[in-house]
C-alpha cells in the first residue's frame, strides 16, 4: 500500500468548461449528459468561487475530463433531494460545508446559531449536525452499491479518534460511523482526480487503499493478515476513549507524520475496523496550483438562488495566493489539514486573476484581499522542505528558524504588479499577517503595506500576552507584538497615515488561569486595544489545543497543562469584553475569586466600577 504522490492535475481533457456546474437534471440535459460520472452533496449552498471548496473539486474533476453534478443543501429529513440527479457513474463524493457542521451550528457556549452565512440570506438550520454522517447515511441506504467518499474540513479532522467538545466526549473515526469507503483528507484535488480515474478503469473502490492523502478503513481479520512493515500505529479507540494520557500520546504520534516527504502511514485501530492513514499528498506545484485557481469559476452564486448568500461578499473579489501555514499554532488544525510546507502561485497568475475580475459588472476597482491562511507567508521556503519535509522535532517560527526565507520581496513586487492593473484602485491585505515575520525582514514589505495596502485596520493575532501561555500556543511574545506595534505607527506617521491595528485575543486556551487574563484585560486597557471582537477557545477536532483541553496534557511534553472549564471559562471571556455592561457579574466575580478587587472602582485603572 505505497502511497502514490505522482499525479498530476494540468490534464485539460475535458473540451468545454460550463459557466457553472449544474444542480439539476435539465442543466444535466442542456449539457449532454445522461448520467453525471460524480455528483458532490454539500451542505453549504453552491457558490462558483474558489474560496469555496465544492467549487474547486468540482471544477477540477469537471477540467479533468469527468461530468459533475451538485446537490446543495439538500432536505436530510427525505430521500428525495439525494435522488434529485440520479444514480453517478463513479461516486458520491460528501462534505458539510466550508466549516464543521457542529461549528457552524453551535456557538463556543454550546449555543444553537440563529443563522448560517453559507446558505441564501443567512438562514439557519438548513444542514444537519454531523452533516457527513448523515448525509452518508442517507445516500448508502438509497444508493448501496455505488461508493461514498468524504471530503471538506468537517471529514478530513475527524479521521481519527478524537475528542468531541459537543458531546463531551471521544468519537470514533468519522470513517468507522459512517457507511462511507474512504476519506480524502487534506486539500484534496490530487485525491479526487485519481479515484475518478482508477474507478473509470474499472478498480473497485474498495481494493483502492494506496493513494496519499486518503483514509481507508480495513476488516480486523484482513489487517491482522497482512505485514504491518513501515506503519505508525497509534493508541485505538478502546484506548484512547478512556485513558486520557494514551490519548495525548496518539495525537503526539499522528502529529508528527502530517508531511508529505517524512509522513508514514498511520494506522489506528478501532472495535469494528481499523483505520489507515496514508501519508499526506504531495503539494501543488506551482503550476498546477495556477491551473486550479485559473479554472473558469464565475465567483457568483449558482443563479438558481433567489436571495445572497453572505459568505460570498467578504470574498467575492479576493485573491489566493497560496497555501499552507508554517507557524503550527497550536488551536489551529492547518497542520493536519493543508500542511506547514507553502504552496505559492506565481504572480503572473495572480495577475491574470485580478484581470479577469476587473471585467466583472460588479467589481468596484477594489481586491478586498490577496493571501491564505497568513498572508505574508507567500513565497517564504525553507530549503529542507524539498527534500526532507517539515522538521518533525521543531517549530518553524518558535523560535524562528534560521532556515528559514523570511524575505518579503517577492510578495512586494506582486502587490506592486497588481496595483499597476487599469482598473484597480486598491489592493488589501485583509487575512491577516504574521508579525514576527515582518520583523524578521529587511525589504520594504512594511512600508508597502503602510503606504498602499491597510483598508484602516490591520489584522494581527498576538492572541495573548503572557509569555507561558503564548509559550502553549506557540504565538509570539509580547515584547515581538509591541515592537511590531511601534515600527506599525512610526510607518503610518511617516506615510501620513491614521491606520491601526486591529488585534485578535483568545481566552480560555489551556494554559490560560484567571490571574492570566487579568493581565491581557489590564493590558488591552493600558494600550487601548478594547474590541468587540474576541474569540473564546473552541475546542475544534484535531488541534494541539483541543487535545490539552480534554486531558490536561500538552501532548508535545507530556506535562500537566491548566485548563479552565465552566464557569471560570466564561469569566475569562468575559474579562476581556469588562465594558460590556451584560459581563459585570462574571467580571466582579473573576477579580474577586482572584484577588483583584484593587481593580473595582472609580480609578481609571479600574475594569468595572462598584456598585
Amino acid at each position: 500500500m505505497k502511497p502514490n504522490n505522482s499525479f498530476s492535475l494540468i490534464k485539460n481533457r475535458m473540451k468545454q468548461e460550463p459557466n457553472i456546474l449544474p444542480m439539476s437534471l435539465q442543466e444535466a440535459k442542456e449539457r449532454g449528459i445522461k448520467q453525471f460520472d460524480i455528483i458532490l452533496v454539500t451542505g453549504d449552498a453552491y457558490i462558483d468561487h474558489p474560496s469555496f471548496g465544492i467549487a474547486i473539486i468540482g471544477r477540477v474533476l469537471w477540467d479533468a475530463g469527468f461530468s459533475v453534478g451538485i446537490i446543495a443543501q439538500l432536505d436530510w429529513k427525505s430521500g428525495e433531494d439525494f435522488k434529485k440527479l440520479g444514480k453517478p457513474r463513479l461516486f458520491f463524493g460528501v462534505t458539510s460545508g466550508n466549516v464543521d457542521s457542529m461549528v457552524n451550528n453551535y456557538t463556543p457556549n454550546l449555543k444553537i446559531r440563529s443563522d448560517d452565512v453559507y446558505s441564501p440570506s443567512g438562514k439557519g438550520g438548513l444542514r444537519p449536525n454531523r452533516a457527513a454522517i448523515v448525509y452518508s447515511d442517507k445516500l448508502h441506504s438509497i444508493f448501496p452499491d455505488t461508493p461514498v467518499v468524504l471530503g471538506g474540513i468537517e471529514a478530513s479532522l475527524r479521521r481519527f479518534a478524537h475528542y468531541d467538545y459537543w458531546s463531551d466526549s471521544v468519537r470514533q473515526s468519522i470513517l468507522a460511523d459512517a457507511p462511507a469507503d474512504m476519506i480524502v483528507f487534506g486539500m484534496g484535488e490530487r485525491q479526487v482526480v485519481e479515484i475518478a480515474s482508477r474507478l473509470s478503469k474499472g478498480e473497485d473502490i474498495k481494493e483502492i487503499t494506496d493513494i496519499a492523502g486518503t483514509v481507508i478503513k480495513m476488516e480486523l481479520s484482513k489487517w491482522r493478515s497482512i505485514g504491518h512493515e513501515g506503519y505508525v500505529e497509534i493508541p485505538g479507540f478502546a484506548e484512547v476513549s478512556k485513558d486520557k494520557g494514551l490519548y495525548a500520546k496518539a495525537f503526539a504520534l499522528h502529529y508528527r507524520e502530517q508531511d508529505p516527504v517524512r509522513g508514514r502511514t498511520v494506522v489506528q485501530p478501532h472495535p469494528k475496523t481499523v483505520i489507515i492513514q496514508n501519508k499526506p499528498a504531495m503539494p501543488l506545484s506551482t503550476a498546477e496550483l495556477d491551473h486550479v485557481y485559473e479554472l473558469p469559476y464565475t465567483r457568483n452564486a449558482h443563479p438558481g438562488y433567489k436571495k445572497p448568500i453572505p459568505a460570498l461578499a467578504p470574498v467575492k473579489f479576493s485573491i489566493t495566493s497560496h497555501r499552507g501555514c508554517f507557524a503550527s499554532c497550536s488551536f489551529c488544525a492547518l497542520t493536519h489539514h493543508q500542511g506547514r510546507i507553502i504552496q505559492s502561485r506565481s504572480i503572473e497568475s495572480i495577475v491574470r486573476e485580478a484581470k479577469r475580475m476587473t471585467q466583472m459588472a460588479d467589481f468596484k476597482g477594489v481586491v478586498a484581499d490577496v493571501g491564505g491562511p497568513t498572508a505574508n507567508m507567500y513565497s517564504l521556503h525553507c530549503g529542507l522542505w524539498d527534500t526532507r519535509g517539515a522538521c518533525a522535532d521543531k517549530i518553524c517560527t518558535h523560535p524562528l528558524c534560521k532556515s528559514l526565507e523570511t524575505s518579503h520581496l517577492k510578495q512586494v513586487e506582486l502587490l506592486r504588479r497588481l496595483r499597476e492593473i487599469p482598473g484597480v484602485k486598491k489592493v488589501f491585505i485583509g487575512s491577516g499577517i504574521r508579525f514576527d515575520l515582518v520583523l524578521a525582514d529587511s525589504s520594504e514589505y512594511l512600508s508597502e503595506l503602510c503606504a498602499h495596502h491597510v483598508s484602516g485596520h490591520l489584522k494581527v493575532a498576538p492572541e495573548h500576552i503572557t509569555q507561558r501561555v503564548t509559550d502553549i500556543m506557540h504565538k509570539p511574545s509580547k515584547d515581538s507584538f509591541e515592537d511590531f506595534k511601534k515600527k506599525f505607527e512610526a510607518m503610518n506617521k511617516e506615510h501620513g497615515k491614521k491606520q491601526y491595528i486591529l488585534p485578535y485575543f483568545m481566552s480560555g486556551h489551556p494554559g490560560c488561569t484567571l490571574k492570566d487574563m487579568i493581565e491581557l484585560a489590564e493590558y488591552i486597557r493600558d494600550n487601548n486595544l478594547y474590541t468587540e471582537q474576541v474569540q473564546d477557545f473552541t475546542p475544534t477536532p484535531m488541534t494541539a489545543s483541543t487535545c490539552m483541553y480534554y486531558t490536561g496534557i500538552n501532548p508535545f511534553t507530556m506535562k500537566e497543562v491548566y485548563v479552565a472549564k465552566g464557569r471560570e471559562k466564561r469569566i475569562q471571556r468575559a474579562l476581556m469584553q469588562y465594558k460590556d455592561g451584560r459581563n459585570y457579574g462574571l467580571v466582579y466575580e473573576g477579580l474577586k475569586a482572584a484577588g483583584r478587587e484593587d481593580l473595582i472602582g472609580g480609578g481609571w485603572k479600574c475594569l468595572i466600577k462598584r456598585t
